[in-house]
């Protein structure tokens, strides 16, 4: 009960602070970054939250499961811009794509200036 309890104060925390500063980010995005900071600050142990953690992970398409009602409530407005929606999807799928491989590709020349440096001052 303690994890429930820990991860619910953070998404508390998060909506009051979305509140009170009118920030952009939803509520449970702004409760996740302050709950990750917590944990990488060491203030929230892991031990105290795995079990509920694993427990929600384990269920999660339970929660996605208004979602789906909700599309299907407005299926007729998803058909009418099918199109735009599938070409939206190939093309910042496609975009992500070429982002990444390309900072990979970035990342991995650096990495290999840098061992040959490290190589030729020997």
């Amino acid at each position: 009960m303690l994890g429930f309890a820990i991860l619910l104060f953070f998404y508390l925390l998060g909506s009051l602070l979305q509140t009170v500063c009118d920030l952009p980010l939803p509520a449970n995005v702004i409760g996740l970054i302050l709950f990750t900071v917590a944990l990488f600050a060491k203030w929230v142990k892991l031990e105290w939250v795995e079990d509920a953690s694993q427990f929600l992970v384990r269920h999660m398409l339970l929660l996605f499961a208004p979602i789906v009602v909700g599309t299907m409530a407005f299926f007729h407005v998803i058909g009418d811009q099918a199109f735009v929606i599938l070409a939206n999807l190939f093309l910042s799928t496609f975009g992500v794509l070429l982002v990444t491989g390309w900072t990979v590709k970035g990342l991995s020349r650096s990495d290999r200036k840098e061992a040959n440096k490290t190589h030729d001052a020997r």
